[in-house]
């Protein structure tokens, strides 16, 4: 069963304040773990409240890459976080805001990234034309600091 097999286009940039509380439309809780990375691709565990995804992602930098999602069984998840995964793992909750026509990904950080928010949007292009929030600040889309797979190696509570 394959949910999804295509290229992720995305672009990431910091949230500098909260005005997106005011535009946000809906909620998920995440729980998300990672195995048997590489410089080739990364293999990530990851419930998002009541489902659960198996996702192999390219390691590749910038905005492109490849990303293949399977749903799994949530006990299986839960699982592979708790036996299989490198710690910590990353906890977050993701907001969805709508603006200018796109929605946008506001994710808070939790645990060991406590006090990181980001904002993702995905496009369908990498030339595509975007407005950008008053709340978004720096694009980090390159800064592989903020890539999830990094923050369990450097979290965000371990930045000087």
């Amino acid at each position: 069963m394959v949910d999804r097999m295509a290229k992720e286009i995305e672009r990431k940039f910091t949230v500098i304040h909260d005005g997106w509380k005011a535009q946000a439309t809906a909620s998920s809780r995440f729980r998300q773990g990672y195995m048997g990375n590489d410089d080739k691709a990364s293999i990530r565990v990851r419930l998002e409240n009541d489902r659960a995804f198996l996702n192999i992602k390219s390691a590749t930098l910038g905005i492109q890459r490849h990303e293949y999602e399977y749903e799994i069984p949530v006990s299986d998840a839960e699982e592979m976080l708790d036996q299989l995964c490198r710690k910590p793992l990353i906890e977050k909750v993701r907001h969805f805001v709508e603006f200018e026509g796109n929605t946008w990904e506001v994710d808070v950080f939790e645990g060991d990234n406590a006090g990181l928010v980001v904002a993702e949007i995905e496009l369908e292009d990498e030339q595509e034309t975007f407005s950008v929030p008053d709340w978004a600040g720096e694009d980090v889309s390159h800064d592989t600091r903020y890539y999830n797979v990094c923050l369990v190696k450097h979290p965000y509570k371990d930045w000087s």
